[in-house]
């Protein structure tokens, strides 16, 4: 059988409540009973108190040591207070001896015994009170007082007998059964009202928990659409709202995932299409000896794109995993963009495009990772070759400023549209949908671009204006060197000006 979370709450609740009410009615039921009993026992001391007051006035001397009591008046005194507390009293002698009694409690009393010295001396003594048979005189329990009967003889008091006041424990246990049925039976009436709030609390409270549940097995099967519903602001609400982020990452993610199997499958099909197509052609006999050589040329090309598709997948999976790492060195910032536009140099013929800014380009040194850089500068001044229009231009600056050395590539074209601006540096992200100009691309040099930079401790930004031109420009920061390695595995890069090192982190 499953045990769920509402049954399990519901469970340890109502154990929590039953078990509270029988220690709650169990100390009432005690407390109760403790008070009955003193209360009781005050009673009957009270009232055998006056009737001992009354006996005392009531006595008539017969002889110099033999008291006799008014037993006419007497009798109806103490059958009045008998019948007043339901209880036995009864006046004796000094020996022990039953003088007058009335019995209110209904119990059996053997009239005929006398009460033991031990239980007369007490009385007689200042006061006897007990819970039992006394010695025999009655046939089951009782709650029994007694009291001196004293007389002034000669100005000094005389006690002369003893006035016993008896009440029945059984009475007493019927009136603790009524309470007990009364604490019962409220009880069961409170636990029924609140195992039904309870229950229904317990539910509305395990419900998000199970929208959840069914939610995380939607996501299991691929459907990323299923959102749990916000109902409160505690912490079940603040679950549910981290519960949707979630989801609302996954479901990004796998659209990312989806799209990068998709880009990656058509950027790896097309050229292994076109190498197998040559090769098969060449070992046919389709393509004629003499024009071997220009389709292995194309080949060469078609291997050359998956080598750069590859490296630009490990580049991916390096900064995913956060193991792109700076190899810092000083070198010639201007030598680099020279060399860039060298192997770009027939492109750039084909579309008769006038490359500005270099014409006195000066050596430019800065801190950084040469290799990385090269890499930056490659793709900006791929993205501006490929979109730059027939005849037009490519302008690159570079600017020594105070702190940063700043870079800029700017080509003429259609150039980015306001609408995707803001998104030409997410990964995957292409603005040529129809893959007419970029069919080389993924979408992918553009954000490592700008993982590079940020490596470094640099920005890069972009700017467009449609239809005319666009402009990517970025900058490094002077004078850096790398630290040791931190406790996290994890490189920095600290600035300097002539003092002492200042920590800069390092930027993903």
């Amino acid at each position: 059988m499953q045990r769920t979370l509402f049954k399990k709450y519901l469970r340890i609740t109502s154990l929590v409540i039953i078990v509270s009410f029988f220690l709650l009615s169990f100390v009432l039921l005690v407390a109760i009973s403790s008070y009955w009993q003193s209360e009781k026992k005050d009673l009957l001391r009270k009232n055998a108190e006056s009737v001992a007051k009354i006996a005392s006035d009531s006595v008539i001397t017969v002889n110099q040591n033999e008291y006799q009591v008014d037993g006419v008046r007497m009798q109806t005194f103490i059958l009045a207070f008998a019948d007043n507390i339901n209880a036995d009293i009864f006046v004796t002698k000094q020996d022990g001896q039953t003088l007058l009694a009335a019995y209110g409690s209904g119990g059996n009393v053997d009239s005929t015994r006398r009460i033991g010295p031990k239980i007369m001396n007490k009385a007689l003594s200042g006061g006897y009170s007990a819970e039992g048979t006394m010695d025999g005189f009655y046939n089951q329990r009782y709650y029994i007082v007694g009291v001196p009967i004293s007389v002034l003889v000669k100005g000094a008091p005389v006690q002369i007998g003893a006035v016993f006041a008896a009440s029945s424990v059984k009475a007493f246990n019927a009136f603790r059964l009524d309470i007990l049925k009364m604490i019962l039976f409220a009880g069961l009436a409170a636990f029924a009202i609140s195992f039904c709030v309870i229950w229904l609390f317990s539910y509305k409270l395990v419900q998000p928990l199970r929208n959840m549940a069914a939610a995380a097995r939607c996501f299991g099967e691929g459907n990323f659409s299923v959102r749990v519903p916000v109902t409160s602001q505690d912490e079940i609400g603040q679950l549910a709202v981290a519960f949707n982020n979630m989801a609302d990452s996954l479901a990004s993610s796998e659209h990312v995932r989806r799209d990068f199997i998709a880009n990656v499958s058509h950027e790896l099909k097309t050229p292994m299409t076109t190498i197998a197509g040559f090769i098969d052609g060449i070992l046919d006999g389709t393509i004629p000896p003499e024009k071997q050589s220009h389709y292995l040329g194309i080949v060469s090309q078609e291997v050359k794109r998956l080598s750069r598709l590859v490296r630009t997948m490990l580049d991916l999976s390096r900064i995913d995993s956060g193991e792109l790492r700076l190899r810092p060195a000083r070198f010639d910032l201007t030598g680099v963009v020279l060399s860039v536009m060298l192997s770009f140099e027939q492109a750039i013929e084909n579309k008769k495009i006038e490359v500005r800014g270099l014409e006195n380009a000066e050596s430019l040194f800065v801190d950084g990772d040469p290799d990385m850089i090269h890499q930056v500068v490659y793709n900006l001044v791929d993205n501006a070759v490929k979109f730059t229009n027939e005849g037009g231009y490519i302008e690159i600056e570079l600017r020594d400023e105070e702190d940063r050395t700043v870079v800029s590539v700017e080509n003429s074209g259609d150039g980015i549209s306001p609408d995707e601006l803001p998104m030409v540096f997410e990964r995957f992200y292409k603005t040529d949908k129809s893959r007419s100009q970029d069919r080389k691309g993924m979408g992918l040099g553009l954000y490592i671009v700008k993982t590079i930079i940020r490596l470094h401790g640099g920005e890069i930004s972009a700017k467009s204006v449609w239809h005319e031109n666009c402009r990517f420009e970025f900058w490094l920061p002077k004078h850096l060197e790398e630290t040791p390695e931190t406790p996290d595995g994890q490189r920095r890069l600290v600035e300097t000006h002539g003092e002492e090192p200042k920590e800069k982190p390092q930027k993903k």
